[in-house]
Formats: C-alpha cells, structure tokens, sequence
C-alpha cells in the first residue's frame, strides 16, 4: 500500500507541480525546485521521505516570507487532490511551527484537499490551545474539516507522530469526539470509532463504559461502537462481546472443525471447514485463531473473521474458508506448527494444527 502510494508521487507530477506554481508565481524557481529534488536522492524515498522531499523543495524554490509562501500554496492545493495532496499539510508542518495561526488556518485550508492529520500532530503537542480549536472544527460545514479534529488527535495514528500524552491520558479527547459521535459523514464518525479503538489499547474500561452508553442509541452509534471495539472484540474481551450483543451462554455446539491438510509448503493454502449446530437462539461472532512461528522462533497470533450469524435452537450451519500461506508484504510465513483454533463469541473451542514446510 504505502509503495503504491510512493508512486503517486512520479516525475510526471513533479513537473504538473511545477507548472502549477509557474502560473501562479512569479517568485517560484523551477531550476531550484528541480535541484532541490535531484539533491533529495529521490528515486530511492519511500513514501513520508518523498512528501518531505517535495516540501523541502517547495520551500527552496519560494524564497519569501513564510505567510507568502502560504498564500502562494492556497492557490496551487486545489489543483492537487487525494494523498498527493498532503505535501501541503507537510510544508506547514515543517515551516509553520513558529507561526500558529497562519499555520492552523492554513491547516483548516488545505484538509479538505487532502488530510492534515499528520501535520496538525506537532501543534497538539507544542500549543495547548490546538485542542480547543480542534473542538470548534467539530461544528465546521466540511466534512473533512470535522475528520481532522478526530483524526488528527488519535494517539496512534498510523504513520503520524505519536501522540504520548493522550496515550497517557485520552481524556482531552472525549469531548471532540462526544460531538462527532453521531455525525452525517462515515468518513467523520469512522474515525471517531478509530479513535476509540486506539485508547482502547491502553484504557480498555474507559470505551467499554463509552461503549454501554452509546450502544443502542442510533444505528450509527452502533457502528461506531462496534468499530470502536474490534481490538477487544479480537482479543475476546467478554464485556465488549456482551455489549454488541454476543453472549458466551449461547454458544453453538462443534460438530466439526477440521483442516484439508496437516502438511504443506509455504505458498500453498488450506481450507477450513467448520459445521455447528444450535442448541439455542442466539448471536455468535465466528473467528479463528492461528498461533504460528516467527522468525526469532517465538510465536504471534494473527485471529481472523468467520462472519456473525444469528442461529435458532437447532440449527445447522456449515462454513467454508480457504487460508493462504503465501508471503505478503506485510506478513511473511516461517516453517513450523502452526496452530489453527475455533473462536466462538471470544471462546475459545476445538483446535487443529498444520506442519508448515519451506520450500
């Protein structure tokens, strides 16, 4: 994903990019933009270092004052939309620190392009005021405008900078998204359940209460708070389990839960096949749980989606699911046990392992 998104950032929209600002300044310096970029190594950047590069150079090629260069900015963004889009943020970032309100204005103006949820993440820890405004944005006509002030403030926010402080304590943060919690846009009220979920990981209690209190209040509440307590819900958190509705007294019985092979290669995939049968009505959450070997010989888990069913006493149901060994980018698979286990509402039930070899 994130090369895919390096290659957004090609030669050919460098020189758009330069032809934009050519026919709004006359104070911009193509051949200092191109030295700027060629000094940068940039066919070896991944995808933040080629953001910066082009910031570093828009910078270089615009020598004037720093609110000017801005100005100049505001009349090529519009032109530059989707992720491309965030060199705009990233400039102020890396110039505007010192200059708050051309900055946050600045910040307001350019999200809509794109997002400045990375770059307002400095302002928040550098200028207390920042969380203020972010809670007026939440009242902002745009709707990118309102994800910012949720988005931005996440604690870990993929990609972004840290934000330690609300990692320790998220309180601050409460009120912006009390106001976004039932917003118009899916784009604003995800990344409040987002949110959510990233104080989860260190204040699992808190959401848990947030989530009992806004369950049950819209249909889109529910999805926030549903969305908001994947991580819990993966790790079987049972209060979390009970709030959306899924209780470990109804639990199916296991007829069977097997595998099409114990002993395969790398690259190669199996199917699992699960059949259960009621014996009573109720809701159940259906994953399974892969505990395999990593590459310093210590062992992870990795727990994947079944589906959700609503059953009636005496139901049979029968699940098919195919599971690839094959190396992605963002999982790589080592020989060994690995160890396939049938979760129902977070309980665990019947296992099964499979002998991965190499090649």
């Amino acid at each position: 994903m994130a090369e895919a998104l390096r290659d957004m950032f090609s030669r050919s929209f460098l020189n758009s990019l330069e032809k934009k600002f050519v026919s709004v300044s006359k104070d911009f310096n193509q051949k200092t933009f191109q030295k700027s970029i060629l000094n940068s190594n940039y066919s070896s950047l991944e995808l933040k270092q080629r953001v910066r590069a082009i910031s570093q150079a828009m910078s270089d090629a615009l020598p004037v004052s720093y609110k000017k260069q801005i100005h100049i900015l505001k009349e090529v963004a519009p032109h530059v939309n989707g992720f491309c889009g965030t060199i705009f943020p990233d400039f102020v970032e890396k110039n505007g620190l010192n200059d708050y309100k051309t900055s946050i204005d600045a910040l307001e103006f350019f999200t809509p392009f794109s997002t400045a949820e990375f770059a307002i993440r400095p302002f928040i820890v550098s200028y207390p005021e920042t969380m203020g405004q972010m809670h007026r944005w939440t009242d902002h006509e745009n709707h990118h405008v309102r994800r910012l002030a949720s988005e931005g403030c996440r604690p870990l926010l993929p990609w972004g900078m840290r934000l330690q402080v609300f990692v320790e304590n998220p309180i601050p943060v409460l009120p912006i998204l009390e106001k976004l919690k039932n917003d118009s846009s899916d784009y604003v009220y995800r990344s409040v359940a987002n949110n959510l979920n990233d104080i989860s990981k260190h204040h699992p209690d808190l959401i848990l209460n947030i989530a009992k209190k806004w369950y049950g209040n819209s249909d889109t509440t529910n999805k926030v708070v549903k969305h908001a307590l994947r991580t819990l819900l993966k790790k079987g958190n049972q209060t979390a389990m009970q709030i959306i509705g899924f209780d470990e007294t109804k639990l199916p019985l296991v007829k069977s839960f097997t595998l099409s092979d114990i002993d395969i290669e790398i690259g190669s995939k199996i199917i699992l096949h699960t059949e259960l049968i009621a014996n009573k009505n109720g809701r159940i959450r259906l994953e399974y749980e892969v505990e395999f070997p990593k590459k310093n010989k210590s062992h992870g888990i990795k727990v994947f989606q079944l589906g959700e069913k609503t059953l009636k006493k005496g139901e049979q149901i029968s699940i098919t699911k195919s599971h690839s060994f094959a190396d992605l980018s963002t999982r790589k698979h080592y020989s060994g046990e690995h160890k396939f286990t049938l979760k129902m509402n977070g309980i665990k039930s019947k296992s099964v392992s499979v002998l991965l070899r190499d090649k």
